[in-house]
């Protein structure tokens, strides 16, 4: 990390990542965070603003035109936190200007625990599944609003559900679906659990599938994945290093593949020819860990 740099942290969540860069960072270094969760952004901020003092809750300013000067730790950076998605505001920044770039994508554990905000097959609640609730369609619009083979490719190119056809079909014929009870219900009936290995344990729940799918596409997620890929290149300084934190296939694939392109055309050196996964001690930390992959390239 440089020392009195520029950051991004693309997916603040509660700010434990941006935490620990603006520990490093120091004055006057400057970092800036996206989320498109405002209720997240508000977590973050309350755990940053011990350390900064007050930083800048921005709604859709260019970052250029906000920086928080800090009062309380001279020694510590500028933050901006923004509301809205990276790839929304990533060509805001002017090039070369970024000496890092971090995003760990996902939905966080902020927005699991919320039955209310649908995200979780494991407790009954509405479904939503918005990371931004103030924006865009729901996830029950998609369920009962999709006719069934536009609902089958959702669940099978974001889902990479074998079952999809057979899932949507159960779904359209229980229109209308307003919980997550009832889809977990549907999908149940519909599709028995998967076996990934040769335990008990190692069965995944058949719901899990469709309910990723549904909250990428909701979200769009992987069109802001690759748009901030496309960005990366052209913001970050020489030497400025992009890291990934990816959660399933699909991601990875979307980021190893743009890494490995960006090298070819002499814009990156790759820092991982494999990604980084979690040790058995992160893993038994943090179990969500288990299926994370980290990759890293450093701008030429």
């Amino acid at each position: 990390m440089q020392r009195g740099g520029t950051y991004l942290d693309a997916t603040v969540g509660l700010g434990g990542h941006s935490f620990e860069i603006a520990k490093r960072l120091g004055a006057p270094g400057h970092l800036i965070g996206f989320d498109k969760d405002p209720k997240a952004l508000n977590e973050a901020h309350m755990k940053l603003a011990p350390v900064v003092g007050r930083p800048s809750l921005v709604v859709s300013e260019s970052v250029d035109e906000r920086r928080e000067t800090n009062e309380k730790r001279p020694d510590w950076p500028a933050v901006t936190l923004m509301h809205g998605s990276f790839a929304e505001l990533a060509n805001d920044q002017r090039p070369a200007t970024i000496d890092g770039i971090l995003a760990d994508l996902g939905v966080s554990s902020l927005q699991l625990g919320d039955a209310g905000r649908g995200f979780s097959f494991q407790a009954d609640g509405p479904l939503d599944m918005r990371m931004n609730p103030l924006s865009g369609r729901t996830a029950e619009q998609v369920v009962n609003h999709l006719d069934e083979r536009e609902l089958a490719d959702v669940i099978y190119e974001f889902g990479e559900e074998r079952r999809s056809r057979r899932i949507a079909r159960a779904l359209v014929r229980s229109r209308p679906i307003m919980t997550t009870k009832q889809l977990v219900d549907v999908i149940s009936a519909a599709a028995r659990p998967m076996k990934l290995g040769h335990h008990k344990k190692d069965r995944i729940h058949p719901a899990t599938r469709t309910f990723q799918a549904l909250r990428i596409f909701v979200n769009r997620e992987l069109d802001d994945l690759k748009a901030l890929l496309e960005a990366a290149p052209r913001v970050l300084k020489a030497g400025g290093r992009l890291v990934v934190i990816s959660f399933h296939s699909l991601e990875d694939r979307i980021v190893k593949d743009a890494m490995r392109e960006g090298a070819k055309q002499g814009l990156y050196r790759l820092l991982t020819k494999k990604p980084v996964t979690a040790t058995e001690e992160e893993i038994d930390r943090n179990p969500r860990s288990r299926s994370a992959k980290m990759r890293a390239a450093e701008r030429i």
